[in-house]
């Protein structure tokens, strides 16, 4: 029942109540379908759990529990996946990334639970990153491979601080970035003819994230979102190329400055949570949910600290120094992602920004999500996050440069390293976009199908009428210049 209780709690058959859960479990076919199938997938049993959760899907007429049905059959298909490797095909891919690795070694590693694996349907199958992960968790095969310099990034972060304290503001040194995103759906994705509905991230307003300006677009945007949207985003409508790929472009133009916030804690005091825009991230979320896991963390971490800069810098550290960095499965398969990476000790950007947000709620710090791309520094997409200290306002902290500079700048001084570290609590460099002021919201319009992510919203989300279009569907891309500052 334990398993069982927990999935019903994550799917929202639990209700929340002034932080309290009261039980509302009715044991309907459809849900004991739910809890038999979780119950299943966890055990290795997918396709058991796929003909449980089809049968209850032609049972049960339309509605919530029928959607969420539907979603569970599509979950199981992202696991297998995030987790296409065998056995051998690992080897071979480690073979040509990892200087004179052995058969003998490489076996080794694979009993030492060095690689995440999930056993469906009666073999191990080994997740797509488990190359780069084994870097990120175990830095001293780094001389193993070829790693770039990292004093640069260094260099990067004092300039940004000691322009900030020349100047005696937080907001310093901006770049204007040109900006092409293009996501390509693949021929077969959706029938030709039919309208494919598109979603595209653009940059949200922030104080330090401005002049935001659309250039062109392919086809011309349907829809924009306002600029304080929480994700906000650009919609299109196109008919599916029926001889090819249909595409869909978006060009635009922005200034972002870099960050740098001179915390006393002294002068911070506790939110008295008068304002509700700023309560609402002070309390429990999807993924986000005061387990009493993360309670028993919290307290070991904080202890008797009051002060929330201090409480907020301890829960920083001890993820810097505690938490490993890696690629992981989809977010929209993983249950309560915060407590997924508390679990396991590792985790990606998103992740490890939830953990905090997490820890940082349980001790009355409001704290939210922010994410969106890296336009420098090494493309990608990212996640991060911002806590509210009064009297600064909206701080932005980024974990996983911290766990960065502890674990893998190994070029780097211990004490060049915590300097890095230290930075990233109320600091940011400028090489970013961000789309997200929250995570696991509605886009604007909103879609009629699953998200591919129900969490973040960085490489796109499209649809084919009721038909959500998944990441192994289409591509994205996004190209960014460095403009002239007039």
């Amino acid at each position: 029942m334990k398993i069982a209780t927990h999935f019903l709690r994550a799917l929202g058959v639990f209700t929340l109540t002034f932080g309290f859960v009261s039980s509302v479990i009715s044991q309907t076919p459809a849900e004991n379908a739910l809890a038999q199938a979780a119950q299943l997938e966890i055990a290795g049993r997918f396709n058991e759990a796929s003909n449980v959760l089809n049968q209850a899907l032609t049972s049960n007429p339309p509605g919530a529990l029928a959607g969420k049905i539907g979603f569970e059959l599509e979950r199981l298909q992202r696991i297998r996946m995030d987790f296409p490797l065998t056995r051998d095909a690992l080897f071979d891919r480690l073979q040509n990334s990892v200087r004179d690795l052995t058969t003998k070694e490489f076996n080794q590693w694979v009993s030492e639970g060095r690689f995440d694996s999930r056993n469906i349907d009666g073999q191990v199958w080994f997740m797509s990153s488990s190359v780069s992960n084994l870097f990120f968790r175990h830095p001293e095969l780094e001389a193993r491979r070829v790693d770039a310099s990292q004093k640069d990034f260094l260099e990067l972060c004092r300039s940004i601080k000691q322009a900030a304290q020349h100047e005696g503001r937080p907001y310093v040194l901006p770049k204007r970035f040109d900006v092409t995103m293009t996501v390509t759906v693949e021929s077969n994705a959706a029938p030709a003819g039919q309208l494919i509905r598109a979603w595209l991230p653009i940059p949200r307003t922030y104080p330090y994230q401005t002049e935001i300006e659309i250039v062109t677009s392919s086809p011309p945007a349907k829809a924009i979102a306002p600029a304080d949207s929480p994700i906000r985003s650009a919609y299109f409508e196109q008919s599916a190329n029926g001889g090819g790929p249909t595409e869909f472009m978006l060009h635009y133009r922005y200034t972002h400055a870099a960050v740098w916030f001179d915390i006393d804690p002294k002068r911070v005091t506790p939110f008295d949570g008068h304002d509700p825009e700023i309560a609402a991230f002070a309390h429990e979320s999807p993924h986000v949910i005061f387990t009493p896991e993360m309670r028993a963390l919290s307290k070991r971490i904080v202890g008797a600290d009051k002060n929330p800069a201090l409480q907020a810098k301890k829960i920083y550290d001890w993820i810097s120094e505690n938490i490993q960095y890696s690629f992981t499965p989809e977010y929209s398969t993983i249950r309560n992602i915060s407590d997924y990476i508390r679990a396991r000790g590792y985790g990606d950007c998103g992740q490890e920004a939830l953990l905090f947000m997490t820890l940082c709620r349980l001790n009355g710090i409001p704290a939210r999500w922010q994410s969106g791309w890296r336009v420098g520094l090494g493309s990608g997409i990212h996640d991060w996050a911002e806590i509210y200290l009064a009297p600064y306002g909206w701080v932005p902290v980024d974990p996983t440069i911290g766990v960065w500079a502890v674990h893998t700048a190994t070029s780097l001084t211990p004490s060049e390293r915590r300097e890095v570290r230290d930075f990233y609590f109320g600091g940011l460099d400028q090489w970013r976009m961000a789309a997200n002021s929250d995570h696991s919201q509605t886009l604007s319009p909103p879609k009629n199908s699953f998200r591919s992510d129900d969490v973040d919203f960085q490489r796109g989300e499209l649809e084919c009428g009721n038909q959500n279009i998944y990441f192994n569907h289409f591509s994205y891309k996004l190209s960014a210049v460095e403009l002239p500052i007039k």
